[in-house]
């Protein structure tokens, strides 16, 4: 299954790329499930991310590594994370985070996501709830690159 979300921004990429740090990713978690940063590397090639989501009792890791990143020849910035360890019912996780150049200036911020559980009629039945908790990072990037 496929998500794309754009979101635009005031700052120029580079100085978005760089603002993807620690803060910005717990600024970032959705409200539910719980969320807990167990590791946070960063977002260069080789890079670990590690969370723990909790409902209730019951307790899920998710584990990322960031597989690619740079600058393409259009200037757009990028890094993609892999879900290396996902919780149930995912099986397979792949991120692509664009930091466009934006026409007159600005980015905009692409979350290019492929997921699946392995049953499309369950990839189709969680990608409103995916697609919602996305759309939620629109006004956090946009407060935190204005």
């Amino acid at each position: 299954m496929h998500l794309l979300l754009r979101f635009a921004v005031a700052q120029p990429p580079a100085v978005v790329a760089a603002g993807f740090t620690r803060e910005l990713f717990i600024a970032l978690a959705p409200p539910f499930p719980k969320f807990h940063l167990l590791r946070y590397d960063g977002s260069r090639t080789g890079d670990t991310v590690a969370i723990e989501l909790q409902a209730g009792p019951k307790r899920w890791r998710w584990t990322s590594l960031i597989t690619a990143n740079g600058t393409l020849p259009d200037g757009t910035h990028y890094f993609v994370d892999e879900g290396q360890e996902l919780p149930a019912p995912l099986r397979q996780w792949r991120h692509r985070h664009l930091i466009e150049p934006a026409p007159g200036g600005g980015s905009v911020i692409v979350e290019d996501i492929t997921f699946s559980t392995g049953r499309r009629w369950l990839d189709a039945l969680i990608w409103p709830a995916m697609w919602a908790q996305f759309k939620l990072r629109g006004p956090v990037y946009r407060r935190w690159f204005k």
